[in-house]
């Protein structure tokens, strides 16, 4: 842990940085040193892991002891509708994990960037550029983690990255554009980047970046603290590419045992405040070691950018705040729960991206937020919030409100972004999911005016994803901004359709007019088995504030003659009704995409936007074919053993089983892709065969697909060993895996290895199975020669000890005897041959305790008994 001392303190250091001009996006594209963006797949690492080190978390210690103390106030608000959005589009379908979601509006243009890469859009969502790598503004270099913002007083776009060893560069630290004009795809770049970090090894981690009268300011999470964790760049000269230097600053007072992440507040609009103040937030969680109260610490920073030795920030201030508990699972960055798939990260500790700044005539203001769980019997995401306020620029800031939002029907609510309008109002972007709904992307406000502590706008939707997280990685980080003309949030943040994407949703805090009918989603049709006579289902909402008649509905399908059907009502204020339209769809050919479109016409709407809703595509993929036998013979296998799967069959129906609920694991990595497995048939002499079907196109014949070739089975009821092997190259994730067995005497009906084949006596079955990988994980035996040690010490206090050769780092978790994980940290080497982990049980229910160090499945188990 690391405490500084709790005092103003002078800048650690000022440098100069380094300059470079860079030509126009469009200059570039005629010259041919454009770099475009990388495929994700081009990128076979995940991103850095902006929390390997999480904040040591003490079982049983910190408030609130029960569920949220804010969270009945919201549950309870009254609410007010909120109009749709006006734009919804992607930025990218090719990011990598995770994607690094940030983007900003300016005046003309909307400038969106993800990992490894940066894309200019029109503001119509329209893109104005091709998708670009970071490295066609920054020398070829592309490490990541950008964050795009705007410069409203400046009418200037900004994009910064990190850089350094750990990511293959050559020194550590960042690089930052500013773009020459107010148009960033014909205007050049002024490019800057530290000559000297001066910090050694440290890496500038999950840096956020901050606009200020007097500065541009860069925070991150950086070497355990110590080594600088607020820079001040000159903003002035770097917005006319002159010669322009840094100071670098640490916080005094600030507790870090591992991953923090402070932020400064970002002036989000083009009014900015006097120089100096500039104010540093952090929070801080009683749950941690060496913390006793919830609270939040803010600094400021006043710089002299001509006599350096003048420039100060000062000593922490400490502002008590409503308890909460901002850890989960002991501190693990695995969470969320979603319908299949692992636990995603909810990217506790952290001030998510931004802390916004807004001045108004009586007051200054400051909107921020963080996750919490906020259950006492389980794990519930919310979002805590803030609005503080100064009454004057440079006087002491204090909570003006907070509180504590929970997304409708049980759902998580994180990965926030919040800012406030020129009105007063806030507006709140957020993801959310369950363990039934997969993540989504989501929107809320507070009306100005609106009783404090509660956000008092009706949920909005943006997009919805089709497909689970499959790593346990999301986002790191999302984005909104203002639009200082037309005060529009724009919402950027990350889903999962088909592949990882960045969608970008504007929505508005205006109060809703009397007629307002428009779509909210498309539920049906969905792809799969569908027909000449598919049914087109639509949820329909009022969101106006007057009961609504004759309301006319239209789809269509590939931009074709729109069928239109009319809702005779009433549709009540607020209210939605699930329409399914008389006239069906011939959405029937194999394999063909069809764009559906459906939409409202109620004469004098006051709200167009939301009449259409977003377009939904549907395949009609191929099915799996359903072969015909005669079983009732008891031909065929009726019992099938192989990884997991130990299942018996009978004769059903035609001799086709769809067993697709029954399903096993089988690693597809060298040496562990031969599988053994056992079967029994009814009838003496049955020969089997077995697919699976790699590339999921439902027809078992493509090279490679079948894994046992008629294998003979002497004798009936007999167990029988058979075994497949797995290509090292097969997919991996889910897949059917068909097994037919027949009675070879009766050919005619059929063969056995065309798997749709009829068949005159035998019996096909599908199953499912997941290909894994095991060397993607970690080799299993890297700890065998380890020995672990804990050393009880008083007060409820253990050093948990591991002796080994292995160098990398290892974590370390505890679990109770209900299998809860009450701590989780990851931990580097302290010595040449020990981990050491310093484990405090004081707070810690009475109890025997499981602790575990390792990796992957590679661990070490001891156990504590806590009195």
């Amino acid at each position: 842990a690391q405490q500084t001392e709790n005092k103003p303190q002078k800048a650690l250091w000022n440098e100069t940085m380094s300059y470079r001009y860079v030509p126009s996006i469009t200059d570039q594209i005629k010259n041919g040193t454009f770099i475009k963006a990388e495929a994700a797949s081009d990128r076979k690492m995940l991103g850095k892991d902006k929390r390997w080190n999480g904040n040591k978390a003490v079982p049983g210690k910190g408030l609130p002891l029960g569920d949220d103390p804010l969270v009945e106030q919201q549950r309870h608000a009254d609410r007010i509708g909120i109009r749709t959005t006006s734009l919804v589009f992607e930025t990218t379908a090719s990011a990598a994990t995770p994607s690094d979601p940030t983007g900003a509006v300016g005046k003309d243009f909307y400038i969106a960037s993800w990992n490894t890469a940066f894309r200019i859009f029109n503001k119509d969502g329209s893109p104005a550029t091709p998708a670009a790598s970071l490295g066609t503004l920054f020398g070829g270099r592309a490490p990541g983690d950008p964050i795009v913002l705007y410069d409203a007083e400046a009418d200037r776009y900004l994009i910064i990255q990190f850089d350094g060893p750990a990511v293959g560069g050559t020194t550590n630290g960042y690089h930052f554009a500013v773009s020459e004009t107010n148009d960033p795809v014909n205007g050049g770049w002024h490019v800057y980047a530290p000559t000297d970090f001066n910090v050694g090894s440290a890496f500038p981690d999950y840096e956020k970046v901050s606009i200020w009268s007097d500065g541009y300011y860069i925070t991150a999470n950086i070497g355990g603290g110590g080594n600088g964790q607020v820079w001040a760049l000159e903003r002035e000269k770097m917005l006319v590419g002159d010669p322009s230097g840094f100071q670098a600053f640490d916080l005094p007072g600030i507790q870090t045992n591992g991953f923090y992440s402070p932020q400064i507040f970002n002036v989000s609009d083009g009014n900015l405040p006097s120089n100096g103040n500039a104010t540093v937030v952090y929070m801080q969680d009683d749950q941690w070691a060496g913390v006793d109260t919830d609270h939040l610490k803010l600094w400021s920073l006043n710089i002299d950018w001509d006599v350096a030795i003048n420039s100060s920030i000062s000593a922490a201030t400490e502002i008590p705040v409503t308890p909460f508990k901002g850890v989960f699972d002991g501190g693990s960055f695995s969470n969320l729960e979603q319908p299949s798939g692992p636990d995603i990260d909810c990217m506790q500790a952290t001030i998510m991206n931004q802390a916004q700044f807004r001045k108004f005539g009586t007051h200054n203001s400051a909107v921020f937020n963080f996750v919490v769980n906020t259950s006492a019997s389980g794990e519930l995401a919310g979002v805590r919030w803030y609005e503080m306020r100064q009454t004057a620029d440079g006087q002491p800031w204090t909570v003006y409100q907070e509180g504590t939002y929970c997304a409708p029907d049980g759902r998580h609510a994180f990965a926030a972004s919040m800012a406030m309008d020129s009105n007063g109002n806030i507006g709140m972007g957020y993801s959310s999911l369950s363990n039934t709904e997969m993540i989504s992307v989501r929107y809320t406000g507070q009306f100005a005016g609106a009783p404090l502590g509660v956000m008092n706008a009706y949920e909005g939707f943006i997009a919805q994803s089709t497909s689970n997280n499959p790593s346990i990685r999301y986002a790191d980080y999302s984005h909104l901004t203002i639009d200082a003309e037309t005060d529009k949030f724009w919402f950027n943040t990350e889903y999962f359709n088909g592949s990882r994407r960045d969608v970008v949703g504007v929505f508005e805090l205006n109060p809703l007019g009397a007629k307002d009918v428009g779509v909210l989603d498309i539920l049906d049709p969905n792809s799969g088995s569908l027909s000449d006579a598919s049914e087109i289902v639509a949820k329909v909402q009022n969101f106006g504030t007057e009961d609504q008649f004759l309301i006319p509905v239209s789809y269509t399908i590939n931009g074709g003659a729109a069928i239109t059907e009319v809702i005779a009502g009433p549709l009540a204020a607020g209210t939605s009704i699930e329409y399914t339209f008389s006239t069906t769809a011939d959405l029937s050919n194999d394999n063909i995409s069809y764009e559906i479109n459906v939409f409202t016409e109620l004469i004098g709407d006051e709200h167009l936007p939301n009449d259409a809703s977003k377009v939904k595509i549907v395949t009609n993929a191929t099915t799996y074919c359903e072969p015909s036998s005669n079983c009732s013979f008891d031909d065929g296998v009726n019992l099938l053993q192989i990884g997991s799967i130990d299942h018996i069959s009978g004769c059903i129906g035609t001799g086709y089983i769809n067993s697709r609920a029954v399903m096993t694991d089988l690693n597809r990595a060298t040496g562990e892709n031969s599988h053994v497995g056992n079967l029994q048939v009814g009838y003496a002499g049955d020969e089997v065969s077995m697919w699976i079907d790699f590339n999921d196109n439902g027809d078992f014949e493509d090279p490679g697909e079948q894994i046992l070739n008629t294998q003979i089975v002497p004798a009936a009821n007999a167990d029988t060993e058979f075994t497949i092997t797995i290509p090292t190259d097969a997919p991996l994730g889910d897949h059917v895996m068909r097994v037919r067995g027949w009675d070879p005497a009766f050919i005619g009906g059929g063969l056995l290895n065309i798997p749709c084949d009829n068949m005159t006596y035998g019996k096909t079955e599908d199953f499912v199975v997941n290909i894994t990988d095991s060397t993607l994980g970690v080799n299993s035996n890297i700890l065998e020669e380890a020995e672990l040690t804990i050393i009880s010490k008083p007060n409820q206090q253990y050093d948990i000890k591991l002796t080994t050769a292995y160098n990398d780092n290892l974590s370390v978790s505890v679990f109770n005897t209900l299998g809860q994980q009450v701590v989780f940290n990851n931990i580097s080497k302290t010595n040449g041959s020990e981990y050491v982990y310093q484990l405090d049980m004081s707070f810690a229910s009475s109890g025997v305790y499981l602790v575990k160090m390792g990796l992957g499945r590679s661990v070490k188990v001891g156990k504590i008994i806590v009195k």
